[in-house]
């Protein structure tokens, strides 16, 4: 299969950067401006069997809990995998003074419906790319929006990217993959970007941030920054790529002392009214700070990949969410890894095998009741069918630990299809 197509498509993601993505239909105008489409769809069967949640605990995200209960549970579904559809749109202009002028709008819906009802008619869509690029000689301009930088790569080398992995808590979305399973999901966002040139196989790329609320600090007054090394050169039998990521923001607490809790509805069919509790940190700030990277070798048909992150206030799923800062406001340190080796057995089949984590540890007024660990490994082959369908087949062992001991796993079996123009 055209790897570097595909690997470009769900990029489709990250190298918006580039508005050269891969471009199955173009049609061009006698005055030299130019429209393309690209994109990819798949559909995978998955069946999860998932044991009983421990009682009491914090945090973990294996999800396939369908009653609210806690209880071992499985659950068939045919949905999307790690990757939605993708359908993305280019316009291209003539190159003006030198400058390449394009616009990239990228449709990622999902083939499931939002809920379990049979007559639930509303598939998630998502809105993932809209952006414009200037490209010449200085390098490229991007200005709307994109992946992120931080741990973009991370993910863009995972080969879960074309399976499911982990299945994960959001049953109208995507899978996890090994989101929260060995790096974290580096999401879309509003940006201004520069990359520069190729020099020699060198990359640099900085950007200036849409702002995240950290954790219950949701006063943002200060730009997100983010930005990524690269490095990448081809040699006889073989190639190589390494790269660095870098993520840096700030955000407050209010300083109001006290908050307002709303009426809220308890499982049990209770009543909670309305009432006031001591505000976290009044006045207070906290800082969101991460560094990532990676090294990735092929050799014939061996391709080697390990890569990790590390970092204060960066969550256990999605970045800088609830889980970034313990209860009482403080920063807690992540950090995780994953590692894999792919090997195509021919020329139309692949078999490949990774192993990732993810790990927060205690801070503030944590006990051991938070999240310690959460691990995965998954074993998957993928038959070409020809040069643009594929076939997957996917077993993927997942568990989530806490910091007394306590365990939840899940065992997930996939097979999948996915055809790129």
């Amino acid at each position: 299969m055209q790897k570097s197509k595909i690997t470009m498509l769900a990029a489709v993601l990250a190298v918006a950067a580039s508005a050269q993505s891969v471009q199955a239909f173009e049609i061009g105008g006698a005055n030299g401006w130019k429209f393309s489409t690209d994109g990819f769809l798949n559909v995978f069967a998955t069946y999860e069997s998932v044991g009983r949640r421990p009682a009491g605990v914090i945090g973990g995200e294996i999800g396939g809990d369908q009653t609210g209960t806690g209880e071992s549970q499985q659950q068939f579904r045919v949905r999307t995998g790690l990757l939605p559809v993708g359908v993305g749109l280019n316009i291209q202009s003539p190159t003006t003074n030198g400058v390449d002028y394009a616009v990239r709008l990228g449709l990622y819906p999902q083939v499931q419906n939002n809920g379990g009802s049979r007559t639930d008619l509303s598939p998630n869509i998502d809105f993932r790319e809209i952006n414009m690029t200037a490209t010449g000689a200085f390098g490229q301009v991007l200005a709307g929006r994109a992946i992120n930088l931080y741990q973009a790569k991370n993910i863009l080398t995972d080969m879960t990217l074309f399976g499911a992995g982990v299945i994960g808590p959001v049953n109208n979305g995507p899978t996890m993959g090994h989101i929260g399973y060995g790096y974290l999901y580096p999401n879309f966002g509003a940006q201004i970007r520069y990359t520069t040139p190729d020099m020699s196989g060198f990359k640099v790329a900085v950007s200036v941030n849409d702002t995240n609320d950290i954790g219950a600090a949701t006063i943002r007054n200060v730009p997100r920054l983010e930005s990524e090394i690269s490095y990448a050169k081809d040699f006889s039998g073989g190639k190589f790529q390494g790269w660095v990521s870098g993520l840096y923001q700030q955000a407050s607490f209010s300083s109001a002392q006290t908050v307002t809790v709303p009426v809220t509805l308890n499982p049990d069919g209770s009543i909670t009214p309305e009432h006031t509790v001591a505000a976290v940190r009044p006045g207070g700030h906290v800082t969101s700070v991460g560094g990532a990277g990676g090294v990735q070798l092929d050799v014939g048909g061996l391709q080697l990949l390990t890569s990790c992150y590390g970092g204060k206030a960066l969550g256990m799923l999605g970045m800088q969410g609830a889980d970034a800062l313990s209860a009482d406001g403080r920063e807690r340190t992540n950090w995780g890894f994953l590692n894999q080796a792919t090997y195509k057995v021919t020329p139309v089949v692949k078999l490949g095998v990774n192993y990732g984590q993810s790990r927060a540890e205690l801070v503030g007024n944590d006990t051991e009741l938070n999240i310690q660990k959460q691990q995965a490994a998954v074993v998957a082959v993928t038959y070409n069918v020809n040069p643009f369908v594929q076939i997957i087949g996917e077993y993927t062992w997942a568990q989530d630990r806490w910091f007394n001991g306590a365990t939840q796993d899940a065992n997930i079996g996939a097979i999948g299809t996915f055809i790129y123009w």
